[in-house]
């Protein structure tokens, strides 16, 4: 169990059975009384907040999670694949978990994946994935006074603006965090 005094930005702790983690954190110490501690919550599985504030004698719960490195396997209808580089134990991630990051997943790719009570609640991708540009638009040449982007369809369908000078066949760097074009790996 925590104490009040042990809550910072980022700790994951447990209400009423769900985990959340805290993503605003404010100390109070009025002048009468016992010191507050004020804090923003999102709630890790639904992804709702809420505010709620802890006296300094409050003890709050810790949540039951394990984080464990698994390896991407493949897509299976509505749910996503993943196996245990050591026990080969296979896990089915529904899609909702992974959210928009599902258009970055690559065949083997290494993730971490948050567990809640032996349930995946949330997927690490590697931070950068490398795309080949299957579709744009030429550049207009001399276009380069400002930094001006273009739409860009990469080969697993994903689109995302691109700087003017990329063409198709193009290997770049998509961060996994933004969806955002990041640089040039390569030339076609």
């Amino acid at each position: 169990m925590y104490q009040a005094s042990d809550l910072r930005k980022g700790l994951k702790i447990e209400i009423d059975n769900e985990p959340y983690v805290i993503t605003d954190f404010d100390f109070c110490k009025p002048g009468k009384g016992q010191a507050l501690y004020r804090c923003k919550l999102k709630n890790m599985v639904t992804g709702t907040t809420m505010d709620k504030t802890f006296r300094s004698v409050d003890k709050i719960d810790k949540p039951d999670l394990e984080q464990r490195d698994m390896i991407y396997s493949y897509k299976e209808a509505t749910h996503y694949v993943f196996m245990d580089a050591e026990t080969y134990e296979q896990v089915l991630v529904p899609a909702n978990v992974l959210g928009d990051t599902q258009h970055f997943l690559k065949p083997d790719a290494e993730c971490a994946i948050l567990f809640y009570r032996d349930k995946p609640i949330d997927v690490d991708l590697p931070v950068f994935v490398e795309f080949k540009i299957a579709k744009t638009e030429p550049g207009v040449r001399g276009d380069t006074a400002t930094n001006v982007t273009k739409p860009a369809q990469l080969e697993n369908g994903y689109e995302l603006q691109v700087p003017i000078f990329l063409n198709e066949g193009d290997r770049i760097k998509v961060d996994t965090r933004t969806g955002e074009y990041s640089e040039r790996v390569s030339k076609a």
